[in-house]
C-alpha cells in the first residue's frame, strides 16, 4: 500500500502549481478569519487558556505533516537534563485508540493505543509522558505523577489553552511553506505571520534570516530483530534495500538514504499508518530499511534482515543558549 491518491493530490495543489488551489482560496479564507478570530478569543480572555506551575516549551509548526519535530523534543529533552531541569512531554497522542485520556506512556507502552510518536519519544528520552487531545489535562496528568520542574509539548502550537513559556516553530527547510496558502488550498495551519511572534525558529535544512538551521545526525541502523544488533549504515553503501516511510514526508527518508549511496526500492505509506506483515515482507533477499516510528510498530513482526535508522539532529549551540536565556528570563519575572 502506498500513500493515498487523495494525499498525493494535496501535496500537488500546495506545493506545486494547481489551479485547484484558486478554487480553494474562498475556502482558505474562511479557515483563516476562523483561526484568527480563535487565537484573539484566546488573547482577550474570551476563551478560557491555563498558565502551569512549570514553565511550558511548545515545539510545533505552521504546515501541516511531518517537519522534524520528534527529534527535536528528543534533542531539548537531553539538552534540558544537561542543565539540570527533570523535563516531562506531553503530545496528542495522535492515532492512539485509547478509551480514554490522557494516557500515561511508558517505553514498553502500545502504540496502538497512544500512538507511534509518543512510544518512539519515551523510549529514547526515558522521560515521564502523557498524551491526550487536550494538552492542558495531559500536562496535569503529568505533574500529578511525576516531578516535573519543565514541560515540553510535541506540537501544540495552535493549542492556545495551554499557556506557553517559549515557542518553537519548525519550517521543512526544503519545502518550506508550499503556495503559502492555508488550508485547504495550501498547508498552512495559520497564517504565515504567525512566525514573527514565535520564540524562535528552527529549520530542518538550509536556514534563512533569522532562522536557525537543524539538520539529521545518523550512522547506525538497528536489527528489528534485535535491538542489541547494530551495523553501520555505510555498510549498505551500493546495495539495494527496501526503503519504508509511513511519515509526513516519506520523501525526505529516501532521499536520505540515498545520498549515502543506497539503491533504494520506495515504499510509501500514509502518515502514522498501522502496518500488517505482508506490508514488509517483499519476496526476495533484500533488506528493508525503515524510520524509527515505523519500527516502534514492526517490531512484533520479528522480521530478520529488516532495519530502523534512529535520527538525532545537531544544531548550533547559539539554540541552547538562546533556550536557557528564555528559561532564566521567565524565572526572573
Amino acid at each position: 500500500m502506498v500513500s493515498s491518491g487523495f494525499e498525493n493530490q494535496l501535496l500537488k495543489i500546495w506545493y506545486e502549481k494547481n489551479g485547484w488551489s484558486l478554487f480553494l482560496r474562498p475556502f482558505s479564507w474562511l479557515y483563516c478569519s476562523i483561526v484568527i478570530t480563535r487565537r484573539y478569543a484566546y488573547r482577550w480572555g474570551l476563551l478560557h487558556s491555563e498558565r502551569l506551575p512549570v514553565p511550558v516549551i511548545i515545539v510545533g509548526n505552521l504546515t501541516v505533516g511531518g517537519v522534524g519535530k520528534t527529534p527535536l523534543v528528543i534533542y531539548l529533552t537531553e539538552l534540558l537534563r544537561a542543565e539540570g531541569y527533570q523535563p516531562g512531554i506531553v503530545s496528542r497522542g495522535y492515532k492512539g485508540k485509547a478509551q480514554s485520556w490522557p494516557q500515561q506512556v511508558r517505553p514498553d507502552g502500545d502504540p496502538v493505543i497512544v500512538g507511534d510518536e509518543a512510544i518512539l519519544i519515551s523510549r529514547r528520552t526515558q522521560a515521564p509522558m502523557a498524551v491526550g487531545p487536550d494538552r492542558v489535562a495531559a500536562a496535569k496528568a503529568l505533574l500529578q505523577y511525576h516531578n516535573c520542574d519543565i514541560i515540553i509539548s510535541d506540537d501544540g502550537l495552535q493549542h492556545y489553552s495551554l499557556q506557553r513559556t517559549i515557542e518553537i516553530a519548525v519550517i521543512d527547510g526544503v519545502r518550506r511553506f508550499g503556495n503559502q496558502c492555508c488550508l485547504p488550498a495550501g498547508p498552512l495551519r495559520e497564517p504565515l505571520k504567525r512566525l514573527q511572534e514565535v520564540d524562535l525558529k528552527l529549520t530542518n535544512g538550509i536556514a534563512i534570516d533569522d532562522e536557525i538551521s537543524m539538520r539529521y545526525e545518523f550512522d547506525e541502523v538497528v536489527s528489528l530483530h534485535d535491538s542489541e544488533i547494530k551495523q553501520s549504515l555505510k555498510d549498505f553503501k551500493g546495495q539495494t534495500v527496501h526503503a519504508v516511510a509511513g511519515i509526513g514526508n516519506p520523501q525526505r527518508f529516501f532521499d536520505l538514504l540515498r545520498k549515502q549511496g543506497l539503491k533504494i526500492i520506495e515504499h510509501g505509506f500514509p502518515d502514522h499508518y498501522y502496518y500488517y506483515e505482508s506490508d514488509i515482507n517483499f519476496g526476495d533477499q533484500y533488506p528493508v530499511v525503515m524510520t524509527e516510528k515505523d519500527a516502534v510498530k514492526c517490531t512484533r513482526f520479528e522480521k530478520n534482515n529488516a532495519w530502523y535508522l534512529p535520527i538525532s539532529v545537531k544544531i548550533k549551540k547559539d539554540f541552547d543558549r538562546s533556550i536557557i536565556n528564555l528559561l532564566k528570563l521567565d524565572k526572573d519575572k
